[in-house]
């Protein structure tokens, strides 16, 4: 294996990198659209549109697929949302929207960004 073979695979490691992410974020929002409104896309307008951007971003059926058969199968992950307020640097206001299976974490991942960056965060 030469020199080009390792640069193609730092190369399809990172698009696979950035795929993932983007294939897991629609995951997640369309589990969530559809177990709080819905699995018929025809009757749900919020999932339709989630599934058009989602199939726009080439994100595979399957993806989709086994979101909303997760989300009428009641089993997997419970994801809810969460909201978070706080104040950055210079005093703006900051709110935060996040999807969530864990709030502590996520609580605790917030604050230390918002603390990172010089802003204090609101009550949990």
């Amino acid at each position: 294996m030469g020199r080009a073979y390792q640069n193609r695979k730092v190369s399809m490691a990172k698009t696979a990198g950035a795929k993932t992410k983007v294939y897991s974020r629609y995951g997640r929002e369309i589990y969530v659209c559809a177990k709080s409104s819905g699995i018929d896309p025809n009757g749900n307008l919020a999932l339709r549109r989630l599934i058009d951007n989602a199939r726009k971003e080439q994100v595979p059926a399957h993806v989709i697929d086994r979101a909303i058969e997760k989300a009428k199968g009641g089993g997997g992950e419970d994801y809810s949302a969460a909201r978070y307020e706080g104040f950055g640097p210079g005093g703006c206001m900051i709110i935060v929207d996040c999807l969530t299976d864990n709030n502590n974490r996520t609580y605790n991942d917030v604050r230390q960004c918002f603390a990172k960056n010089g802003g204090k965060i609101g009550g949990p």
